[in-house]
């Protein structure tokens, strides 16, 4: 069923109509709420930038709270208003709202708005969501670095209701309406929750079996200046300015910087951050492949080996194990080039080695296609919310008269 059919159902023959938003609510400006004013516990208060990076559709527990003494003295927002932020440094982001549903009134601070109206609170922050929404609040977005719209332009803005004339079936379309995206919304969160469940538990296999792979009892051990060749001479950094753009990745100590015109390397090797927070935190691996022809500047250190599966066993050794005994530095982290040369590396056969990397090879694989895969299939899943949540809010050959 269409989004048209299914709404022109739901409509059975009744009327909508597009109304202004003055027309149905009031909106006030909320009051000075700093951080700094906010305790342990107490009353509880929205700020703004909350609405952004904390708050979703809806919510009935405040994130933050203040002094009960000195809430009593704000503005507040009561079941059912929607808190809007009013800036934000990108147009999306501008006029993002979240429906209070919560039992007590919270204070709300500047730079957002309580928006006081006789609709489904849920329907109406669903609609501040829509693409309508969007269209019809840029002409009114103002400022420079931080973009701001006022409660008068919001005012202006026009919001489609079905029945307008019977206030009890309104109320039931927009109930169906909102129950359908609290559906899909349920949905997306239970899959996304699966999908990282699956992602974790891939790496922890992943991790179990490298580990349990790279523990030897009785093996010759050498240091990687033995097991490589060193050709870090050869590297040369080139400030952006003077980069000439191509298609050549342009490498750094955490990956690729940019593309360029040129190349240094054309065979593979191993790059091995030489500085940088991440040698300490790890977040990204600090050594890593490049295959083909590439250019790498001076942060990172450059390997050949005389096989792949040399390359490939340091590379998973190298990620595998605690590397601080030879970093030096704490506030700029330093992998330097003795040091590096100096890491011992347990060093079995090649047959061994072979074998090792086969099979991380293919656990690398795997986990590696549910971390490409996983936000592939979250971005689809919201595309395909926001689009029966557009349609569910696009009424039959629907357009507000601006």
């Amino acid at each position: 069923m269409s989004g048209v059919n299914f709404l022109d159902k739901l409509l059975d023959g009744s009327e909508f109509q597009w109304k202004a938003l003055d027309g149905l609510g009031t909106f006030i400006r909320g009051s000075g709420i700093q951080k700094s004013d906010f305790t342990e516990s107490g009353a509880g208060c929205i700020h703004y930038g909350q609405i952004h990076t904390h708050y979703g559709t809806w919510a009935t527990e405040t994130k933050s709270f203040i002094d009960r003494e000195f809430s009593a003295r704000l503005r507040k927002a009561h079941a059912g208003d929607l808190v809007i932020a009013t800036t934000s440094e990108d147009d999306e982001a501008v006029a993002k709202a979240v429906a209070w549903l919560g039992n007590e009134d919270v204070a709300v601070s500047t730079d957002a708005y309580i928006y006081r109206h006789t609709i489904n609170p849920k329907y109406m922050s669903y609609f501040f969501q829509t693409e309508i929404f969007q269209s019809q609040k840029k002409p009114y977005i103002t400022g420079t670095k931080v973009r701001r719209i006022s409660g008068d332009s919001l005012a202006k803005i026009k919001i489609p209701i079905p029945c307008p004339d019977n206030s009890e079936k309104s109320l039931a379309i927009q109930a169906e309406i909102v129950r359908i995206l609290d559906a899909f919304t349920s949905l997306a969160a239970e899959l996304t929750a699966e999908l990282t469940a699956e992602l974790n538990t891939r790496k922890k296999q992943y991790a179990y079996y490298r580990d349990k792979l790279l523990s030897f009892e009785d093996v010759e051990w050498k240091t990687l200046g033995e097991l490589a060749e060193n050709l870090d001479s050869m590297r040369k950094p080139i400030t952006s300015g003077l980069r000439e753009p191509g298609n050549i990745p342009y490498y750094g100590a955490s990956g690729i910087v940019d593309y360029v015109k040129d190349y240094i390397f054309d065979c593979d090797i191993l790059l091995v951050s030489e500085d940088g927070a991440n040698l300490l935190a790890r977040s990204t691996p600090i050594a890593f492949s490049v295959r083909g022809r590439s250019w790498v500047n001076n942060h990172a250190h450059v390997l050949k080996f005389e096989t792949y599966a040399e390359r490939r066993y340091v590379e998973y050794y190298l990620n595998s194990i605690d590397l601080t005994p030879y970093i030096s530095g704490a506030a700029q982290p330093k992998l330097n080039k003795k040091n590096l040369e100096s890491i011992l590396i347990p060093s079995p056969s090649l047959g061994e080695k072979e074998r090792i990397v086969a099979i991380l090879d293919k656990f690398d694989a795997l986990t590696n296609s549910i971390s490409e895969g996983l936000p592939r299939e979250i971005a689809l899943r919201q595309q395909q919310y926001a689009y029966y949540r557009d349609l569910l809010f696009s009424f039959p050959h629907a357009k507000p008269q601006l």
